[in-house]
């Protein structure tokens, strides 16, 4: 009688293999698509993706952070300048003073308090929240900040200060002081980004996982499936 019983092949060990490893990258893509837009569905009415306001302090002149690298090679043959984002500041003074908030490049902030005591903001950590910053040395008051011609983008006087930049390629520094250059800085901030990219991002990158999942689903399935063996014939008998 006929062997018909199914058997496994070599290459469909080798399907459902390529196809598990091919459903697991898409669902891990599908997980980071759908990521994005949940992140994109928290946007303030302006489209911005914003942070809690915190406090920030110090008894220096200054409060400038670490150099903040923007590199964004390769980014301008995908999207025009309009597209790269904005970041946005918003700086309330807790000292009673009028408060200063600007971003300049990192080497003209370095110039402009290179012999001023100030702070500088190493690392931010949540969960609970926290500040490392490094005290430098140098002379008691600074020149007051609006006079300098460095800033990218600014904002100062009473109240409340908003800050928006246009993101820009180089390395940047944001520098929160008192309006007249006087120490004793206190602030609480609020940081918030705008990517106006972010929703074709998410839908782009869940679009594309389901077709990969969908991909290596048909391969499992394809090598999965059992195949009959072909039936043995058997010759007939020579006559004597």
């Amino acid at each position: 009688m006929p062997d018909t019983t199914p058997r496994t092949s070599p290459r469909s060990i080798a399907l459902v293999i390529v196809g598990a490893v091919v459903a697991v990258i898409a669902a891990g893509f599908l997980v980071a698509g759908a990521a994005v837009l949940v992140a994109d569905s928290t946007k303030d009415d302006d489209g911005y993706l914003s942070t809690s306001s915190e406090r920030f302090a110090t008894r220096t002149a200054a409060l400038a952070t670490d150099n903040l690298d923007v590199n964004l090679d390769g980014l301008s043959d995908v999207v025009s300048s309009d597209h790269y984002g904005k970041v946005r500041l918003r700086v309330a003074p807790t000292n009673g003073k009028h408060v200063f908030v600007g971003i300049a490049r990192t080497r003209d902030v370095d110039a402009y308090l290179g012999s001023v005591a100030h702070a500088t903001v190493t690392d931010i950590g949540t969960g609970p929240f926290r500040v490392e910053q490094v005290d430098l040395a140098g002379r008691h008051r600074a020149a007051p900040p609006a006079r300098r011609d460095i800033w990218s983008a600014s904002a100062h006087g009473a109240g409340t200060q908003t800050l928006t930049w246009g993101v820009e390629d180089g390395s940047w520094s944001v520098v929160v002081m008192n309006e007249d250059g006087t120490p004793g800085v206190g602030a609480r901030v609020s940081a918030g980004a705008r990517l106006p990219f972010l929703t074709a991002l998410g839908w782009s990158t869940v679009g594309g996982a389901l077709l990969f999942l969908a991909g290596g689903i048909a391969l499992i399935v394809t090598g999965a499936r059992p195949r009959p063996r072909a039936p043995r014939v058997h010759p007939a008998p020579v006559a004597a």
